[in-house]
C-alpha cells in the first residue's frame, strides 16, 4: 500500500492503544512502510520482525536490512521465520546456522528477543523440538475453532502452550479469523488467505482465541479488517458457544488452511 495508507493504518493502533507491532522481511514492504512512521512512534512499541534465512550470514545481513528498512537500532523481537520443515530446522539451528546470527545481534544489542515462527498441523510438535534445542523467547502458530478440531495437532498445541507457561515463554497465535483458502477469483485479495468477513462471525473468532489465558492474538494482514477486529479485542471477551461456532463453520463454509500433506505449507 502507499505510505499515507500504511500511515492511516497504523494511526488506528494508537486509537485502539496497540504497542506491539509484528512485521517480517518477507511481507513485500511492510518494513519500509512501518519505518518512517516508527521513527516518529519507536519509544511507544514493542517492534517484532522476522527473517526467513537459514544460515549465519544470510540471517546477519537480514537483520541489518530489517533495521534499516524499520528506521530503527533495535528490535525487540526477532524471529526465525516458519521454521517447519526439516532440513532447514536443522541448518538454523546448528552450528553457522541463523540462530547464530540473532544471538550475536542480541549480545550486541540489536535484538532484544529470539522467536521461532511457523504455519501448518505439524508446527506446534515442531515448535517443541525447537524449544528442546534452544531457549526461545516466544513462539507463533496458528490457532482457531477449526485448527483446534484436529485432534492430533490440538493434543501438541496444548502440549506447546504447557511448556510455555512453565518457561514463561509468550505464545502468539495467527489465523483466528481465517476463512478458507481462496477458490477461484474472489475479487481483491489483501492476505493469502480468504478471511471471516461476517461482522458476527469475525467477532466470534477473536473472542474465542482471546478467551484463552495466556495466549495473545496477531491480527490479519488485511488491513481493510483491522477496525473491526480491535473493535473485537476491546469488547468484553466471552468465548463463544462450540454450538454458536460449528454453525459458523456451517454457515460460512469454514475449513482449515493446513491439512496433511499439499495444504501443510503455503
Amino acid at each position: 500500500m502507499r505510505q499515507e495508507r500504511a500511515d492511516a493504518v497504523l494511526d488506528m493502533l494508537l486509537e485502539f492503544g496497540v504497542n506491539h507491532i509484528d512485521t517480517a522481511a518477507d511481507y513485500g514492504e511492510s518494513e519500509s512502510r512501518v519505518g518512517p512512521w516508527m521513527k516518529r512512534h519507536r519509544g511507544d512499541f514493542f517492534l517484532a520482525t522476522k527473517t526467513h534465512a537459514r544460515d549465519y550470514a544470510g540471517a546477519r545481513d537480514s537483520i541489518h536490512r530489517s533495521l534499516d528498512r524499520l528506521q530503527t537500532d533495535r528490535l525487540d523481537l526477532l524471529q526465525l521465520h516458519n521454521l517447519v520443515e526439516p532440513d532447514e530446522w536443522e541448518q538454523a539451528l546448528s552450528a553457522g546456522g541463523a540462530v547464530e546470527a540473532v544471538v550475536e545481534a542480541r549480545e550486541a544489542g540489536l535484538v532484544r528477543f529470539i522467536g521461532v515462527t511457523g504455519h501448518g498441523t505439524r508446527i506446534a510438535a515442531v515448535h517443541l523440538r525447537s524449544l528442546e534445542r534452544f531457549a526461545f523467547d516466544s513462539i507463533l502458530l496458528p490457532y482457531n475453532f477449526t485448527m483446534m478440531a484436529n485432534p492430533t495437532y490440538a493434543a501438541d498445541f496444548e502440549q506447546v502452550c504447557a511448556v510455555a507457561a512453565e518457561r514463561d515463554i509468550a505464545v502468539q497465535t495467527i489465523k483466528s479469523i481465517a476463512r478458507r483458502r481462496w477458490q477461484g477469483d474472489e475479487g481483491r485479495r489483501f492476505s493469502w488467505y480468504e478471511p471471516i468477513r461476517d461482522s458476527e462471525a469475525l467477532r466470534r473468532g477473536v473472542h474465542w482465541a482471546l478467551s484463552r489465558p495466556g495466549i495473545f492474538l496477531n491480527t490479519s494482514s488485511d488491513a481493510t479488517l483491522l477496525r473491526e477486529i480491535l473493535e473485537a479485542a476491546a469488547s468484553a471477551v466471552e468465548e463463544p458457544e462450540a454450538q454458536v461456532m460449528e454453525q459458523d463453520v456451517s454457515r460460512l463454509e469454514i475449513t482449515p488452511l493446513f491439512e496433511a500433506g499439499e495444504l501443510e505449507t503455503i
